[in-house]
């Protein structure tokens, strides 16, 4: 009798929708005729001996043979004998299983291995038995992955591993649109990961869009949180169960998992980007607020909109151009009727202290001179694999592709476009993208890239009658492209398993293909298949690209990309998609954010009041208020739709305007965070739980955040509110808001003001000591103000840290990069007050603003303001601006050039004082 497993611990025999009882049977798995309220429940599961039996075994590696027992592979024939490799390296743990041979992706990772007092074991059965594998945490004994739940599958377009988990509590995996930060295993859900040109839907979760991250945080019942990355670029989903449990599928390649053992949340990421590589640090500038428009008509209508923007007052540093200023929205060129003009506003730009971003798609239309290059210059494209799968149809159309296996397909260009092979073996394609992007920088003086479309995303494929056929601004009806979808050929386009990247959609006519290129096609010099390298296509653009940028403009600049991979940090920013106009799309951008800090990038935001649809006044309000916390902070609006600028409603005007006002004088904090992670790795917007771990209120807090360790933010995303729940945990807070700053605020659940004329809640921790400067409206010119130091007196001491450089140098080796490094630590004990400044790395001919301003909360002594000390040397301070507000328990020392920090000493500032009659930090 075959033993029945609980409805709560499947794996599903058939996860391809409309499984039924004889095909069940027919596979060897197990049928449950009872019906669930739970429809997630799988009807036909795998036995629990469903796997591969040991045949030899050595402490590092294992021969498996596919079991006789259990259930067959339902898509695929699965691979008699694979390996097990284990490699323990330092405090990681890699576990490889397959074949020689297969497919692995290309992608130059350092695998460095951050130093961790933490280590895994690994758990075999003998020879003879089932395959498990169970992985425990050396100090603990905790169990991170066990496999005892069966279902290891091995065919070539078929792959699977089940885990049962040691928590619920599970951070991750993307990209998807995610309700709440942690992910719910209450019932089965499946999260499907393939590079698609999709738009986030909060209302249709279950859906891939632009990017694939295979890594997951765990946090275990102790606190301790592990890490997880399963390195595949093929199309690849995971299924959570109620276990809990973890069910990850692919469809080509091999299974090769990395586990990272923390302990500490923050700890994970930082290992985690040793491996992949850690973040790009932005040019100053890109933390500027910035603003984008899709459908201006003309330069003179960007013009106008960004002169609006700062007459209203509102601080900006950016202006983007989306695709309306090509020629016929071909890369590399300017309109000539209405965008003529465009250098000359360029230069406007650079001379009020400003910055131009433009667009760009990897797509290049075949008939002209970019293209003409490119083809004299050798250049790789995405091909067939035979010419004759050639589109004879449209390839002959083009002198350039006549005779070639070139893949042409459609996109915005009026005629048919091919996409550069971004993972040529050989130099020339990137080669000449850069050329291309010099070429076109002296035409258009640029600041940054932004590449979008590079999933690669393709119009009508498959389709008799594309959208773009009724499109009256085209000149004509291309064809579009046709992939192989039956016969000998349809092996990668149509296999037996599409994963859900396909059926999510719409079953009976999806494929992996949709909206894309056919996955039979050839990349890397015509050595690979798409459908093994078509996720890593943004990161290789993005690669590239940044490779561009530097070499355009000899300088750091900024690229930002729609699609992203493991690594994708490294070189770009992200964007979190062409999202709505709707509140829940607000809501979720506040997971999105915290999700792709966990991914290694926290050069992120998502388009502010919401690119889809119509806005309305108070949504574009509080998302102004939220996106001035986006790291990337960008409101940008689709064609045909109203302008969403802030200045077009009085009260939006204000509410960014207070909103960036904040965010300009604490961007050296902002800009400090970057740097650090750049250095060292880990996140800059930070999910609660990472500073908080012990406290179960905020293992699931995802619609509050902090900025690093020291401030929390709380957004409000729900229509009409004049007040915001949120959670602090027990610390010293203190209130940052205008009407009540430096306040104390009791820790707990409350419910803080937040009308729409005030900037919504920001607490800081006590303890911290935060760099800032008086805001002004751009970047360029914040940066030459005086810096102040905000300072939160807590249980001990206080610390902080401040980076600072020119802001747009190429950083090509830390060891060797030109920049400031400060830590700064303020310390009280009865008669004096101390701040000990630290030089850790000094710069060479970098003009550093003075230190002018101490403003210190929560402190409850009584000041001697005429006995302050700089390096034990009596010096006179600005006794009119300086004062001590007992009410308030807030001092203000203030002095022009009151510390030259760039002097490259240790310095102390320090005074005297008495203890105040109320020593209680609540006082």
């Amino acid at each position: 009798m075959v033993k029945q497993v609980p409805s709560d611990r499947r794996i599903d025999c058939l996860p391809k929708p409309g499984a039924d009882k004889a095909t069940c049977l027919f596979h060897k798995c197990i049928w449950d005729d009872g019906h669930y309220s739970d429809t997630t429940v799988p009807a036909c599961y795998l036995p629990p001996d469903t796997g591969y039996i040991i045949v030899q075994k050595s402490n590092v590696s294992l021969k498996l043979q596919k079991s006789r027992d259990g259930a067959l592979n339902p898509y695929d024939t699965d691979i008699t004998e694979i390996g097990v490799q284990i490699t323990n390296s330092h405090s990681l743990l890699n576990v490889r299983i397959g074949v020689e041979g297969r497919y692995e992706p290309m992608v130059p990772l350092p695998r460095a291995c951050r130093t961790s007092e933490q280590h895994f074991v690994t758990e075999i059965p003998n020879v003879s038995e089932l395959f498990i594998l169970r992985i425990r945490r050396m100090t603990t004994g905790q169990l991170i992955w066990d496999t005892s739940i069966g279902g290891l599958l091995f065919a070539d377009q078929y792959i699977q591993i089940a885990t049962f988990l040691p928590t619920d509590k599970i951070y991750g995996f993307g990209e998807h649109v995610h309700q709440n930060l942690k992910h719910k295993f209450t019932k089965y859900a499946t999260w499907p990961m393939f590079a698609r040109d999709q738009p986030p839907d909060p209302e249709n979760p279950y859906r891939n869009l632009y990017g694939v991250h295979p890594f997951y945080l765990g946090l275990e019942k102790d606190n301790n949180a592990h890490g997880v990355l399963i390195w595949n670029s093929n199309p690849q989903e995971i299924t959570t169960g109620p276990g809990p449990h973890l069910i990850y599928r692919t469809i080509g390649g091999i299974l090769d998992v990395t586990f990272f053992p923390g302990p500490k949340p923050e700890q994970v990421i930082q290992q985690y980007l040793e491996y992949i590589g850690r973040p790009f640090l932005p040019p100053y500038f890109a933390l500027g607020f910035q603003f984008c428009r899709y459908g201006f008509k003309s330069l003179v209508e960007m013009k106008e909109t960004i002169e609006r923007i700062q007459n209203a007052s509102i601080p900006i540093d950016v202006a983007y151009a989306d695709i309306d200023y090509m020629e016929r929205y071909k890369d590399f060129t300017i309109g000539k009727e209405h965008w003529s003009d465009f250098k000359r506003y360029a230069d406007e730009l650079h001379k009020n202290g400003m910055h131009l971003v433009l667009i760009f798609d990897p797509a290049v239309q075949v008939n002209y001179s970019s293209f003409h290059r490119a083809i004299e210059k050798n250049v790789s494209f995405i091909e067939w694999e035979n010419y004759d799968q050639v589109q004879h149809e449209i390839q002959n159309k083009y002198p350039l592709t006549k005779g070639t296996k070139i893949m042409l397909s459609v996109v915005w260009p009026d005629w048919h476009v091919a996409f550069p092979d971004f993972l040529d073996p050989e130099p020339l394609t990137t080669e000449w993208w850069i050329e291309e992007f010099k070429l076109f920088h002296q035409m258009l003086p640029f600041d940054g890239i932004w590449i979008d479309m590079n999933e690669p995303a393709a119009f009508g494929t498959n389709e008799y009658h594309p959208f773009y056929f009724d499109d009256p601004e085209r000149p004509a009806r291309i064809m579009p492209l046709k992939c192989p979808l039956s016969g000998t050929a349809s092996k990668y386009d149509n296999p037996s398993y599409e994963t859900w990247n396909s059926y999510a959609y719409n079953f009976a006519e999806a494929h992996l293909s949709n909206k894309t290129v056919c996955m039979s096609g050839m990349t890397n010099r015509g050595t690979q298949r798409i459908y093994n390298t078509k996720n890593l296509y943004g990161l290789a653009e993005t690669i590239a690209t940044q490779k561009a940028q530097h070499a355009a403009t000899g300088k750091r600049g900024v690229v930002i990309s729609r699609s992203t991979f493991v690594s994708s940090g490294h070189y770009g920013g992200h964007w979190l998609g062409d999202n709505s106009a709707r509140w829940i799309d607000l809501r979720v951008s506040i997971i999105g954010i915290q999700e792709f800090n966990l991914f290694g990038i926290p050069y992120i935001g998502a388009d502010i009041c919401g690119f889809n649809g119509e806005t309305s006044e108070e949504l574009c309000l509080r998302w102004q208020q939220l996106g001035a916390f986006y790291p990337f902070s960008r409101n940008h609006n689709e064609k045909g739709k109203t302008s969403q600028d802030p200045s077009r409603w009085p009260d939006v005007a204000k509410a960014t305007k207070e909103a960036n006002l904040f965010r300009y004088y604490y961007l050296p904090y902002l800009y400090s965070l970057l740097f650090d992670v750049s250095l060292h790795g880990g996140t800059v917007v930070r999910p609660v739980f990472f500073e908080f771990t012990s406290d179960p209120e905020t293992h699931d807090l995802g619609e509050q955040f902090m900025w690093g360790s020291a401030i929390m933010i709380l957004p409000v995303y729900q229509e009409g509110a004049t007040s915001v729940s949120g959670y602090l945990p027990s610390t010293i807070w203190y209130s940052l808001r205008e009407f009540d700053y430096g306040a104390l605020v009791k820790p707990g659940h409350s419910k803080f003001r937040a009308p729409k004329d005030e900037l919504i809640p920001v607490f800081v921790k006590g303890g911290v000591v935060i760099p800032r400067q008086q805001p002004n409206m751009t970047t360029t010119l914040s940066r030459n103000n005086p810096f102040e130091l905000l300072i939160t007196v807590g249980p001990s001491k206080s610390t902080g840290m401040l980076y600072w450089d020119d802001g747009e140098s190429i950083v090509e080796d830390f060891t060797v990069y030109n920049y400031f490094h400060w830590l700064f630590e303020f310390v009280l004990i009865a008669d004096r007050a101390t701040l000990y400044i630290t030089p850790n790395h000094t710069a060479i001919g970098l003009v550093v603003p003075k230190l002018d301003v101490l403003d210190i909360i929560g402190y409850r002594y009584n000041p001697k303001l005429s006995e302050v000390w700089l390096n034990d040397m009596p010096i006179e301070i600005d006794i009119q601006k300086s004062h001590y507000d007992r009410s308030k328990n807030r001092l203000l020392i203030v002095k022009k050039n009151l510390v030259n920090i760039a002097n490259g000493k240790k310095q102390t500032l320090s005074w005297s004082h008495q203890k105040a009659f109320c020593d209680n930090v609540h006082c």
